[in-house]
């Protein structure tokens, strides 16, 4: 059953295709910005790591509140405010004058940015029917694809001539736009589910302080220590919520998160798939741009051109896997995609520092195939386990586990990097060619990490085992 949107579908899709499109090209901007803001806000690696984790974090522990708002009230409320919200998040980010400004005017456009996320499958799922939605995911992943591939692109070319600030200020006419096209295209839509049931607080302040005291515990790590009063303190508290949330998950009668999705095969593999997915993808995405500035030398535009590399790959291969996957299901692309990606860490670790820029490209094209190949039949068999009425809860859970994955890759990265470098309180604006071996030594450690990362999701997503041919429509 999908929502009557009869031949709207279409009009629905380029309204969630520009939504996706701002917030990718936003995140991917944002990393080929990083050394720039980092020098400019006179800032150091382990600070400006907070530009994308803070976002990333926000996203994550608000995904499953916001999809389960949609479920109750609607999806056009959910995603108009939520394009309201990140506009005015965008407009702060270009104003900020020190890097804590810019932390925190990004935790209200990750605000705006989960309440956008948390609706955009959904929507999608809703406006198709099941025998296309395989293919409409899959051109969403092509308008991902766009969003990943402009951005380094248009970053660099922005930081070539102008200021990182431009970055952010772009989103604004954009957001504007979108606000009043989501209010003419999703008026037909319902106004929620008609039940009136209530929020689970409970659950979404648990899971918020799960995710902040886990993630924030990863980050200071290395500055706290393993063994210290405040490593333990993150610990416990993240070991309590975490246990609470599913305490209360299992016991309230509006729970937040269904824990009878868990037991279903081919939803929670999946999302288990997903965060590793991210994570790997993420800790490349973060770290390559520096490895491009420093050790490699390249400029800012050349940067940018780089980087498009693996998110071009996601443009021309998203749809076909889209398609695939109605015919295939999800477990050979998936663990197929998986496993390119793996090549592709693994390879990364053998990068010198003298710039090469063929031996740099192949190696991040294997990431991009390996992502164009995974997401779009990977979403399709998560949203087809669920029920209708579950959908916003699934789609919410999807771009938790996605972002979830991406702050601890972007997290893991930082960690695990910075440990290795002597310079790191200097700041890598003092980066110098003699400073080449410390930083490869870093870089080398985190492609190893993801490596192993993605050697495990391989493993994960083949044990999926293949769908089942009962739909959602039918549950």
């Amino acid at each position: 059953m999908t929502l009557d949107v009869g031949n709207k579908k279409w009009q629905v899709f380029m309204l969630v295709g520009v939504s996706i499109f701002m917030s990718t090209l936003d995140s991917s901007i944002v990393n080929v910005a990083l050394p720039y803001i980092m020098e400019d806000l006179s800032s150091d690696v382990r600070t400006v790591q907070w530009v994308v984790v803070v976002y990333l974090l926000t996203v994550s522990s608000l995904l499953l509140t916001f999809g389960r708002l949609s479920d109750i009230r609607g999806r056009r409320q959910i995603y108009v405010i939520g394009f309201m919200v990140f506009t005015a998040g965008s407009f702060l980010c270009g104003q900020a004058g020190t890097s804590w400004m810019l932390v925190s005017a990004r935790m209200l456009q990750g605000i705006g940015a989960s309440m956008l996320m948390a609706c955009s499958p959904a929507l999608v799922v809703d406006a198709f029917p099941q025998t296309e939605r395989g293919k409409a995911l899959g051109m969403m992943g092509a308008v991902v694809a766009a969003g990943l591939t402009l951005g380094p692109l248009a970053g660099g070319m922005i930081l070539s001539y102008f200021s990182w600030r431009l970055i952010f200020y772009i989103n604004i006419p954009i957001g504007v736009m979108a606000v009043v096209a989501g209010i003419l295209v999703l008026r037909d839509l319902p106004a929620g589910n008609g039940s009136r049931e209530p929020l689970d607080k409970a659950g979404s302040f648990l899971l918020v302080l799960f995710l902040c005291s886990l993630i924030v515990t990863l980050t200071r790590l290395p500055d706290w220590g393993i063994i210290s009063l405040k490593t333990g303190l993150g610990v416990a508290t993240a070991v309590t919520s975490g246990l609470g949330f599913v305490l209360n998950e299992s016991r309230t009668d509006y729970p937040l998160l269904d824990l009878g999705l868990m037991k279903i095969r081919l939803f929670i593999l999946p999302l288990i798939s997903t965060a590793i997915l991210f994570a790997s993808l993420f800790l490349l995405v973060f770290m390559m741009p520096f490895y491009l500035t420093y050790p490699a030398g390249f400029t800012a535009s050349k940067t940018g051109i780089i980087m498009i590399v693996p998110f071009l790959f996601l443009l021309i291969i998203s749809p076909v896997s889209g398609i695939l996957a109605d015919r295939l299901g999800s477990r050979l692309l998936c663990t197929l995609g998986m496993a390119f990606m793996c090549l592709s860490l693994f390879f990364l670790i053998f990068l010198s520092p003298e710039p090469d820029i063929w031996a740099i490209v192949w190696r991040m094209a294997l990431a991009g195939i390996g992502t164009a190949l995974f997401v779009s039949p990977n979403n399709t068999a998560i949203m087809g386990a669920v029920a209708v009425h579950q959908r916003g809860i699934a789609s919410g859970a999807v771009a938790t586990a996605r972002t979830l994955g991406m702050v601890f890759g972007v997290a893991l990265a930082g960690t695990i990097f910075s440990a290795f470098l002597t310079f790191q309180g200097k700041g890598m604006d003092s980066y110098i060619p003699a400073m080449a071996p410390a930083f490869m030594a870093g870089f080398r450690h985190v492609m190893a990490a993801g490596t192993f990362l993605a050697a495990i999701g391989v493993a994960v997503t083949f044990s999926r085992g293949s769908e089942y041919r009962k739909t959602a429509d039918s549950i």
